[in-house]
């Protein structure tokens, strides 16, 4: 779970908590710009933000890791060149379109790398690029570039909100974390709201600390972290072609205690993990499935997996319908295929609590369907409401209310391994945001 149980009565509170949690490590800057341009694919108005994270020196301690999947963006290609580079001094981001397969996609972000190289006093090489947003089309050169100087003018030493308000596209709100340990900090922020289970290392996640670890160090940290937060979330079983996670260390503060440092990252990147779940598209509930008892933890991941992905367990989550023989019948699913013949008669399941299956049998009764029903409306963060111009839907709220999620615990009997899956419901909204994502 988070560490932190947060409640939020409006969007004002809300907004009030991320500045609280915004103050920059110490020798990093960020800036933003948003400006208007059409794309060459569809000759319509849309808007961009081009964002710089930038360090006051390069530093040779940075990480990143990226999507799997196989066409990934001309940002990815980049990327995993530049991890071979001596320093790093600052990352683009822009929104909107996230560049994969585009004509002269990977030259187009080496001239927006250089011209942030240019404004920065750094080599290109020394700049990593991320982009997010339509599949398929080409960025607006002329207009990146011709935004970076503001971009660059922008940049303070303050807060990373403006970082974290820049990067996203159809996310409801910004998401930042942080952890203060031995006089620094680690801050991340992350961008993603749908096509989203990570095989990673449209997910964009920034991590910043001014906690002094070696290179090799905070990689092995970092591919750590992102095992036990990102791999272990989906919204909808989609891996993107954009995935990134970066961790950068201006190194200025002494870091004492490793041990320390990566429990603190493991921290705000679990916490990340679970923002990008509960802020998904059109997402009411978060589902936190905790499998144990497996034979090994690759497969309690792919069981967890297995009923966050399921359509019609999500969808009966939505309803708020405790119809657990959906989530039964997912489990079986998965293990009947990746593990036939595995001995499940021992196996357990809980939601909220309450037992549902045990010893070869469902355990349910009237009091117990209603007490299901009432956890399910209480990890509920708005309901479904009817749309108002008759095409689409809107969520009425643009905050977390709460952090609450159905707990779903899987204890198969057969084994010690385990993992945890954070997953989310499937809604009306889920449906029309992506059926009207580009028009």
């Amino acid at each position: 779970m988070p560490s932190t149980a947060l409640t939020f009565p409006d969007r004002a509170a809300h907004r009030a908590w991320l500045a609280s949690q915004a103050a920059l490590p110490r020798g990093f800057r960020v800036g933003a710009t948003r400006f208007a341009f059409v794309p060459v694919e569809t000759p319509k108005p849309a808007k961009m933000t081009i964002t710089l994270i930038a360090l006051e020196r390069p530093t040779e301690s940075f990480a990143a890791m990226f999507t799997r999947n196989a066409f990934p963006g001309a940002p990815i290609l980049i990327g995993r060149q530049r991890l071979a580079e001596p320093t790093l001094g600052a990352v683009v981001v822009n929104n909107k379109i996230s560049n994969v397969c585009a004509p002269g996609g990977v030259a187009t972000a080496e001239r927006v790398c250089a011209a942030a190289a240019a404004a920065l006093g750094l080599s290109p090489r020394q700049v990593l690029p991320s982009s997010t947003g339509v599949i398929g089309w080409q960025l607006p050169a002329e207009a990146m570039l011709a935004q970076v100087p503001a971009a660059t003018t922008a940049l303070q030493s303050a807060s990373i909100l403006p970082a974290a308000e820049g990067i996203v596209t159809t996310d409801l709100y910004p998401k930042i974390r942080r952890a203060d340990l031995a006089g620094g900090s680690i801050v991340g922020i992350a961008k993603g709201a749908g096509m989203i289970e990570p095989n990673l290392a449209t997910m964009l996640v920034y991590v910043l600390t001014d906690l002094d670890i070696p290179r090799d160090e905070l990689r092995a940290a970092l591919a750590e972290a992102v095992e036990g937060s990102f791999n272990g979330m989906s919204i909808d079983s989609d891996t993107s072609t954009s995935d990134t996670v970066v961790a950068l260390s201006s190194r200025q503060v002494p870091c004492p205690d490793r041990t320390a440092f990566r429990a603190a990252l493991n921290r705000v990147c679990a916490d990340l993990a679970e923002d990008v779940v509960r802020n998904g598209e059109g997402v009411h509930h978060v589902l936190r499935v905790r499998v144990h008892g497996a034979p090994d933890a690759a497969l309690a991941r792919a069981v967890g997996k297995s009923v966050v992905n399921s359509p019609l367990f999500q969808c009966a989550v939505c309803g708020n319908d405790p119809n657990v023989g959906r989530l039964v019948a997912a489990i079986g699913k998965l293990v009947g295929v990746v593990r036939p013949g595995l001995d499940l008669s021992r196996a357990r399941l809980t939601m909220g609590g309450h037992v549902l299956y045990q010893d070869g049998a469902f355990r349910l009764d009237p009091a117990k369907e209603q007490a299901l029903v009432a956890h399910l409306r209480g990890a509920e963060l708005y309901a479904s409401v009817a749309p108002a111009d008759g095409l689409t839907f809107a969520p009425p709220i643009d905050f977390p209310p709460h952090e609450r999620a159905v707990e779903i615990d899987i204890d198969l009997g057969c084994g010690e391994a385990g993992s945890t899956v954070l997953g989310a419901d499937r809604s009306h909204e889920y449906i029309s945001e992506n059926a009207d994502y580009r028009s």
